[in-house]
């Protein structure tokens, strides 16, 4: 447990960011790829952003899951204790 408090909204306002693209647009359950336009280097680029905002180590299989934001809240609750 990292001792970070999860907020949905700020991870919205992070991807949103990330992905450069308006927070109203990363809906919780707008997929990344196929509704926000992002590709693998951008899908990178959010592993690093959870990683280092975060403090949590993301593996391939986990960033695969990472298909839209409350599959990310998801696992960010699980690595993190919440």
């Amino acid at each position: 447990m990292t001792g970070i408090t999860l907020d949905k909204e700020h991870l919205r306002q992070l991807i949103a960011e990330t992905l450069d693209t308006e927070v109203d647009e990363v809906t919780d359950t707008a997929r990344f790829v196929d509704e926000l336009g992002a590709d693998s280097l951008m899908a990178l680029e959010v592993m690093v952003v959870l990683e280092n905002t975060y403090q949590v180590k993301i593996d391939e299989t986990e960033l695969r899951a990472i298909t839209c934001l409350d599959a990310a809240f998801d696992l960010l609750v699980a690595k993190t204790g919440g």
